[in-house]
């Protein structure tokens, strides 16, 4: 494609007009890429490695990558090389290290819960996507995730009534899903029995039944012993076996994605020896955050906008919300599998197909592919839901995830405490010039 001069006034000081590459799309509208976008080559050279240490860097989240112009090659974030050349420069010592390790880094932890992978997470050692397909409900693969063998802590339904001060939280119309089951979560463990037990079984039971508790509060139902997707498909769109298995598969993809923010919350308030319900509601309360559960509302935003939006969001330098994920740098595959799902489902529905051609203006113009948030929110939009229903699924799915994790720390018994690197005012630093 011909590039285009650039606008007055962009190009100045040290920055290169071939930095700047402004393409038509094949809708005939102007794209500008990304003005610090490099070569492989160009970062290969500023790091001092080969092409593969590059690459793997890329699956780990510590470089970004999109197409080229020509959308076959690969170009890299100058920013991201640029910052992994002055960390590798300035040591590779304990305490960098750890700093490093915060942010998608190296690994802080031993776990046998769960593993990412380029084709998606295994849940001790099981493929999701597999599970998906196979038929596996959110019960099957809590089993798995909580290691419990031939024990089943799902055997005892549990009791159909809430206790009185919980179910005037249940009946609150104006209370949004996470803040009920916040609310109602820590009232429900203060009458638990053996909340502290040690016993592997007595815990996992709980576990059971925290979340059938927990997917009823996010719904404003009762608990029930059904499967959890069964209860939620039957709350939204009651005898709608398609939409049902679509939340199956959803739940599934939600369960468990290693140590995520939330998780990691719920890890921490477990190494205290806090109760099961504590560490729950430490999971929902790293959700609300915006960069966290706010995904899920934002890629709803972007669905409605429509594929025109996509083309005008890239050019103003803004995210694209839904799109792209820094651990699966060549496409998210449990978006790839619950959209599958979506298409077989509703092949010629024309909200779907609106949904393709957002899906498809975002690979166009970002060389982005759509994430899990995106296709929550498109499985939420599809079947008329309001906006917060794709957090719903993400929370209730997810939390079998908290509670491996939850489980694991608490066999391990160990305190999680970092040490903070002090970058402060110094006592003593400052000399009284008026003596």
């Amino acid at each position: 494609m011909r590039a285009r001069p650039p606008p007055e006034g962009i190009v100045g000081g040290n920055l290169a007009f071939s930095n700047l590459l402004i393409n038509l799309d094949p809708f005939n509208q102007p794209v500008r890429m990304d003005p610090d976008l490099i070569t492989a080559a160009e970062a290969c050279r500023i790091l001092g490695i080969s092409p593969a240490t590059l690459y793997a860097y890329v699956s780990r989240g510590l470089i970004q990558s999109r197409p080229g112009p020509d959308h076959r090659s690969r170009h890299y974030r100058r920013q991201d090389v640029e910052r992994l050349a002055r960390n590798r420069r300035a040591g590779r010592g304990a305490a960098r290290g750890a700093a490093q390790s915060l942010d998608r880094g190296l690994p802080v932890l031993d776990t046998q819960i769960s593993l990412i992978c380029p084709d998606g997470p295994y849940y001790r050692g099981q493929s999701a996507i597999a599970a998906v397909r196979s038929g596996a409900t959110l019960e099957d693969v809590a089993r798995v995730l909580w290691d419990c063998g031939q024990d089943d802590p799902f055997g005892a339904c549990p009791d159909a009534r809430w206790p009185a001060s919980v179910e005037s939280l249940v009946a609150d119309a104006q209370l949004p899903p996470l803040e009920r089951a916040l609310a109602a979560i820590p009232l429900l463990g203060v009458a638990v029995r053996h909340s502290f037990s040690l016993s592997p079984t007595v815990r996992r039971e709980m576990a059971a039944l925290l979340l059938r508790q927990n997917a009823a509060l996010l719904v404003g139902a009762t608990p029930s012993g059904d499967p959890v997707h069964l209860q939620v498909a039957r709350h939204w769109r009651p005898g709608n076996a398609g939409f049902a298995h679509l939340v199956r598969a959803a739940l599934v993809l939600c369960a468990e994605h290693e140590l995520n923010v939330s998780a990691f919350a719920a890890r921490v308030v477990a190494s205290t020896g806090a109760h099961l319900h504590a560490t729950v509601c430490s999971g929902l309360a790293a959700l609300t955050g915006p960069r966290h559960g706010g995904a899920t509302a934002r890629a709803d935003a972007l669905i409605r906008a429509g594929a025109d939006e996509i083309t005008a969001r890239w050019q103003r330098g803004d995210d694209l919300p839904g799109f792209g994920h820094p651990l699966y740098p060549d496409g998210d595959p449990r978006a790839a599998e619950l959209l599958a799902q979506l298409r077989r489902e509703h092949p010629d529905r024309p909200e779907r197909l609106a949904m393709d051609a957002v899906i498809q203006r975002a690979e166009d113009v970002s060389g982005l592919r759509p994430n899990l948030d995106f296709t929550l929110a498109a499985l939420c939009q599809l079947y008329a839901l309001p906006a917060n229903a794709a957090l719903v699924l993400f929370a209730t799915g997810r939390l079998a995830g908290w509670l491996a994790h939850v489980l694991e720390q608490q066999e391990q018994g160990r305190l999680i405490r970092p040490r903070a690197h002090y970058t402060g005012h110094r006592p003593g630093a400052d000399t009284d010039d008026s003596a």
